[in-house]
């Protein structure tokens, strides 16, 4: 698995070859799990089914917030399953805090996210 690395901002990162490529790591997985969780259900003309279905089935709905962040993980090619896993939402400031260690089919790796 070959996965372009981002910066801080989410763009993509260039100019410096294979050195800008994560190839068959548990990095290169946590990303795209990262990714996955940012992109909100709707927003991608491509696919419009695809995303995290944030306002369909989270927002609002506190029960159901961590067993979509989990599928979604868990839904991500390369993770294998989640060893912890916590989440913790914030109304006043309107943020999830996604803190996981997964297992990947290379290796184990953790993934932080605000979303």
């Amino acid at each position: 698995m070959k996965v372009r690395k981002l910066d801080e901002s989410g763009d993509m990162v260039l100019g410096h070859g294979s050195l800008d490529i994560f190839e068959n790591s548990p990095e290169g997985v946590a990303q795209c799990v990262m990714t996955r969780l940012a992109l909100w259900q709707e927003t991608w003309f491509l696919d419009v089914e695809e995303g995290t279905p944030w306002l369909q089935d989270a927002l609002g709905k506190r029960m159901l917030v961590e067993s979509v962040v989990k599928d979604r993980i868990l839904g991500t090619d390369g993770v294998e399953s989640i060893e912890s896993f916590e989440c913790i939402l914030d109304p006043d400031s309107r943020r999830i805090d996604i803190s996981a260690t997964i297992n990947t089919i290379y290796g184990s790796t953790s993934v932080e996210a605000t979303i």
